[in-house]
């Protein structure tokens, strides 16, 4: 039978400050991306129009799950990350939601996000996959709290 995972594992963090800039800055991106998608703030549509939306794979449906999950994705996942509560599941949701976003919407674009291409969501992509690998690092609830 396979071993169960814990969370005080999935909150298990290095001792270094290199994730804190990754945090703050990944944080608040998806943070506010999220709350245009969810609260409608900013510029945004709201979450109530934002569900109305195309999710970018066909195999996607329920459409409204999938955007309402990457919606919630960015936002929770911004406030956990900006925290670093949690930061390893946080930064995986993200983490899946921006691959989604390279590789179903803006990919077709090309690189430069000028032209709507990938280069913005991948760097997203990137830093969350760098917090999936270090945790939230100093600075973190997870530290605190592990």
């Amino acid at each position: 039978m396979p071993r169960r995972s814990t969370l005080k594992e999935w909150m298990s963090t290095r001792a270094a400050w290199s994730p804190l800039p990754i945090r703050l800055g990944l944080g608040s991106v998806m943070l506010v991306h999220g709350a245009q998608k969810v609260l409608g703030v900013m510029g945004g549509k709201g979450f109530d129009l934002w569900l109305q939306g195309t999710p970018p794979f066909g195999f996607m449906k329920p459409a409204a799950f999938w955007l309402g999950a990457a919606a919630l994705a960015e936002f929770l996942g911004g406030i956990l990350v900006l925290l670093g509560l949690l930061t390893r599941p946080a930064a995986f949701f993200i983490a899946c939601t921006m691959a989604t976003a390279v590789f179903g919407v803006h990919w077709k674009n090309g690189f430069l996000g000028a032209n709507g291409g990938y280069e913005f969501p991948l760097v997203l992509l990137l830093a969350a996959i760098s917090l999936i690998i270090s945790g939230g690092g100093n600075g973190s609830v997870d530290q605190k709290l592990s």
